[in-house]
């Protein structure tokens, strides 16, 4: 069974007029204003844009850790601004993949037990997932460091057990906000490399850069700004 599960043909995300809103100390603060886009499954997306222009809002809408002031977020067919709780628990834990600049490993816990973290609030059989985080590890090219803990380990393959993390759930999407930010040229190109194979073997991608880099490697690029996206 591939590690990756989605169909490319299908369309994953539709956003009709998404709107969020916040009270900052009394003062309205409205980071996203009526965006409307659809994401297929299977695509590399990137979200682009200024500081405080609404990118990481709009990654933790996709990942259902917030909801919508206003508007329509369906996610493979759920609405998650109406959905409940134990719902949109269920999608975090089973449907979408995270990575993120800084890795967020648990230092004191050995690649194999960080990726495996990621399997206990899933329905994956007990017996399963030893042979799961195996796959994800070896899908990285870290199948020889299992044991290791996160400070025996490069940036790079840090940021390599993220990823296996992120896909030992074989989740439908990999939301991933700055996942070369931290690295040099090379290992940039390398996590590239990886995240694109990923895509190829039908995983939907969507990754916040500020780096035109990882940007123009993208099938779409989106640009946020001022609450708007735009398509470049």
């Amino acid at each position: 069974m591939s590690i990756i599960e989605g169909t490319p043909a299908e369309a994953l995300y539709r956003l009709d007029g998404v709107t969020r809103t916040y009270d900052a100390k009394g003062r309205k603060v409205t980071p996203l204003t009526g965006v409307t886009v659809e994401i297929g499954a299977g695509e590399f997306v990137t979200i682009q844009g200024p500081t405080g222009g609404g990118k990481s809002t709009l990654l933790q809408l996709l990942g259902a850790l917030d909801r919508p002031t206003a508007g329509s977020l369906i996610l493979a067919g759920t609405e998650l601004s109406s959905a409940s709780n134990a719902e949109l628990g269920r999608i975090r834990a089973e449907d979408v993949g995270f990575v993120f600049q800084g890795f967020n490993l648990i230092p004191t816990l050995t690649a194999r037990e960080n990726v495996a973290m990621a399997l206990v609030p899933t329905k994956t059989p007990v017996p399963e997932r030893a042979s799961r985080v195996e796959e994800a590890l070896a899908h990285v090219g870290l199948a020889d460091r299992g044991d290791h803990l996160p400070g025996e380990l490069s940036g790079g393959q840090q940021q390599r057990v993220a990823i296996a993390r992120a896909i030992v759930k074989r989740p439908r999407v990999l939301l991933a906000d700055e996942p070369t930010g931290n690295l040099d040229e090379e290992m940039r190109d390398e996590i590239l490399a990886l995240l694109e194979s990923l895509c190829a073997d039908g995983l939907t991608l969507i990754v916040v850069t500020h780096d035109s880099a990882v940007a123009k490697r993208a099938h779409r690029r989106l640009r946020l700004k001022n609450g708007r996206v735009t398509e470049v």
